[in-house]
């Protein structure tokens, strides 16, 4: 039988399970003609099972675990068709995913599943659930876009078709670019595996690691393998400039390793309980990119930034609507950080770092708002809070469960939800000939979190997903409710500026805000909310 170690940062995301929260990864793709379940059966045999991981079951032990051959794998087993209750619609399917949501993969198998739903609106939607410790967001963006047409195949519709190989590369596009606003190159975004070499010749770099103690070197070692982040690890001997780089870089990773180990609590608020297991999901009508883009232009921010600034005024509205006083409260997300490097090949497992972002859900104006949003995310962005997350999860995977499990319940005490954001394709695709209409995903909490928010660009619109325990929040559909409606205050206050002002492209943040608030209006406050949060 073939054996694979499972990696730490996997087996860590592995026995991150718990019967309130599963460690799965729910997605749906809508179809705009029906699909049968023997040809669907077909591609996924020639593409899917094509990765070894597909047909592999996880094997624990005591210390770690492998991937093992299944040799009773069957594809009825992952593959499964379903049908609606009458009348079939929206409803009915989020239904359905949420109660899938909600199910444990099988582990004596391997631990995937798609579910074909017949006759939904008229086509066919796929709902795919797979566990976390396989892959990552940005890996299975290209895992599904492997299942799609290339050129050859007719398509019903002519908008759908794509070739194969630019899916590729916008998938490497979107392991570059995913989380951070409109694929800036980024300190966190190109980092490698961590390097595990120690080399003798660096023992005044050893001086600083052991500062920060024996998990925190682990973390300095992933940010040391940040290439970009760091300026080039591996070749530190003999390279005085990257040798000097990496040093200037040190007192930074240690102060953001200190932020994570010091995080103060967020607001305590209806979001935040103990779950109980049961999960809803929900979705909105997609969001136009284009006039999200326009925006951007306007205000000199960026898309990520917009889209974060309309969650936090989501999550503000549903609050209020259930009797909750939002004036200067935060929320804490975590949300996770690209490590791929840009031309890597197609691999799985888990890549990515986690960071601490607070949502400014107390500020009611939404350009206020949003430029405390960018101010938030440029703070990120100038860190090293990713790479020391991925080192930490991976020291935790070769850690007893029951240290893992204190820290990581310490670090999700911390946080409301868990949020993420993946590019997919700019134009339409199709997979068999059906033009996929809608593609939409959920990411899985962990701890005590129960609430997750899930951004996802397909062609001209923004998907937004809310998955939720109904202990927490019962109806997650009026959370993305709200989505649509704040992005149309922004709209609305954007109009209420000076049409000169407007007229010139590109506003200056500072102008702005003087024009709308007033000078001194916004830095007071502002710098109580910094107080309060500093260590996030």
């Amino acid at each position: 039988m073939a054996r694979e170690r499972m990696s730490g940062v996997d087996h860590a995301w592995l026995r991150m399970d718990s019967p309130r929260n599963l460690m799965m990864i729910v997605g749906v793709w809508v179809l705009a003609q029906p699909l049968g379940e023997d040809e669907f059966g077909q591609r996924l045999r020639e593409r899917l099972l094509q990765f070894d991981r597909f047909r592999q079951k996880v094997q624990p032990e005591a210390t770690g675990a492998w991937w093992v051959d299944d040799d009773d794998f069957r594809l009825d087993r992952h593959l499964r068709s379903a049908r609606l209750p009458a009348p079939g619609g929206e409803h009915e399917l989020r239904a359905l995913v949420g109660r899938l949501a909600s199910r444990p993969l099988d582990a004596r198998h391997p631990l995937w599943q798609f579910h074909l739903v017949e006759g939904y609106a008229g086509g066919t939607a796929l709902v795919l659930r797979i566990h976390h410790c396989i892959a990552d967001g940005v890996a299975l963006v290209r895992v599904a876009l492997s299942l799609t047409d290339d050129e050859s195949e007719p398509v019903s519709d002519p908008l759908a078709t794509a070739a194969h190989p630019a899916h590729a590369a916008h998938a490497a596009h979107a392991a570059h670019a995913a989380v951070l606003p409109d694929g800036e190159t980024d300190r966190q975004e190109s980092a490698g595996a961590p390097d595990d070499t120690e080399d003798p010749e660096h023992e005044d770099l050893h001086v600083v690691e052991n500062l920060l103690g024996p998990l925190a070197r682990g973390a300095v070692r992933a940010a040391r393998a940040a290439g970009a982040a760091l300026g080039a690890s591996a070749e530190l001997v003999g390279d005085e400039d990257a040798r000097k780089g990496l040093l200037a870089a040190l007192p930074k990773a240690a102060g953001d390793a200190m932020k994570i180990a010091l995080m103060t609590e967020d607001s305590h608020t209806a979001l935040k309980g103990r779950p109980g297991g049961r999960k809803r999901v929900a979705w909105n009508t997609p969001l136009p990119l284009p006039e999200v883009k326009a925006v951007c232009k306007v205000l000199g921010v960026s898309v990520n930034d917009v889209l974060l600034s309309c969650v936090a005024g989501a999550l503000q509205r549903y609050l209020e609507s259930q009797g909750e006083r939002t004036q200067g409260e935060e929320l804490r997300a975590t949300v996770p950080v690209n490590l791929r490097p840009l031309d890597e090949p197609l691999s799985l497992g888990n890549r990515f770092g986690l960071v601490p972002l607070i949502l400014p859900v107390g500020i009611a104006n939404p350009i206020e708002r949003l430029y405390e949003v960018r101010r938030r995310m440029n703070e990120l962005k100038g860190g090293y809070q990713g790479p020391i997350t991925f080192g930490v999860l991976a020291a935790l995977g070769a850690a007893p469960r029951p240290a893992q499990k204190l820290v990581l319940d310490y670090l999700a005490s911390k946080a409301t939800a868990v949020m993420t954001n993946v590019p997919g394709p700019r134009m339409p695709i199709g997979i068999l000939g059906r033009r996929i209409e809608r593609m939409m995903f959920w990411v899985p909490q962990s701890g005590d979190i129960g609430l997750g928010v899930s951004i996802l660009s397909y062609g001209p619109g923004v998907e937004f997903g809310v998955i939720a325990d109904t202990r927490i929040c019962p109806d997650p559909q009026l959370i993305i409710d709200e989505f649509q409606p704040e992005f149309e205050r922004l709209l609305l206050t954007l109009s209420m500026l000076p049409r000169e002002l407007v007229q010139a492209g590109l506003l200056d943040p500072a102008e702005v805000e003087r024009r709308l608030f007033g000078a001194g209006s916004r830095r007071a406050p502002a710098r109580r909310r910094q107080a309060r949060s500093a260590p996030a």
